[in-house]
């Protein structure tokens, strides 16, 4: 059964709708938590895939978070044994940074639902193609990166020019949270800093209009996720477990 490693930084940053489609897939998760256990070492050798969950930390800080070196070392071992790679927030921004772009703070946060539009190369994305040219979608990031060298451009929106990315045919850097649920974004609002945070940049918060807002967009999320994490839990099905890509 094909094996899958995520790497997580904080409880309430999961999977959420990806893991039905992983477990659709029948491909077995292994989870590493570094909030709860920060010196783990894992290798990507055993697995057909690898999924970078998002945390509230920057991608740049390792010298509070030691393991984000661990992780970057990951992805990079990821990418040369051609290994489907799925980056998510923070996660997006560490596959970034593995490729050798920078990363930094954003203009200005994005907190909530946010409209995204698709680039030409987006609309043809093997993943993200069945996108509209607009898509209202969730964020929650402080950071941003420049794009990869050698890296394909598939979406922005007003105030962030780098929404995702795609780097060769197996890899996805996406700043979006399209796994959030209703249950999880009440989950992160509930967490005392995520809340500060969120009222710091837009005064206090209204659960009821956030929960409007989410109802109105969460069906069509929903809808994209199946799409977006079915074909990427398909490449990982059909991953060539252990190879490593011929370096010129």
């Amino acid at each position: 059964m094909p094996r899958i490693l995520v790497l997580q930084h904080v409880a309430h940053k999961i999977l959420g709708g990806l893991d039905p489609v992983l477990r659709g897939e029948r491909l077995r998760i292994r989870y590493v938590n570094f909030e709860r256990d920060p010196a783990a070492r894992p290798c990507v050798e055993s697995y057909d895939g690898l999924v970078v969950l998002g945390g509230p930390m920057s991608a740049f800080d390792e010298e509070n978070y030691p393991h984000l070196e661990t992780e970057v070392a990951l992805i990079s071992a990821a990418l040369e044994r051609d290994l489907p790679v799925l980056g998510i927030c923070l996660g997006a921004q560490l596959l970034a940074r593995a490729l050798g772009a920078r990363v930094h703070r954003a203009p200005c946060k994005e907190i909530g639902w946010t409209e995204v539009h698709l680039t030409t190369d987006g609309r043809a994305d093997p993943m993200l193609g069945h996108f509209d040219e607009r898509e209202h979608l969730f964020q929650w990031h402080s950071d941003t990166f420049e794009l990869p060298r050698g890296a394909t451009h598939l979406a922005s929106s007003p105030a962030c020019a780098h929404q995702a990315f795609r780097f060769g045919e197996q890899a996805w850097g996406l700043q979006f949270h399209l796994e959030a649920d209703e249950a999880m974004i009440l989950r992160w609002v509930a967490d005392a800093t995520h809340r500060a945070e969120l009222e710091a940049l837009i005064g206090p918060i209204d659960l009821g209009a956030l929960r409007a807002e989410s109802v109105r967009h969460l069906e069509r999320t929903r809808e994209l996720a199946c799409q977006v994490f079915g074909a990427f839990a398909s490449r990982c099905s059909d991953a060539p477990r252990g190879r490593v890509l011929a370096t010129s």
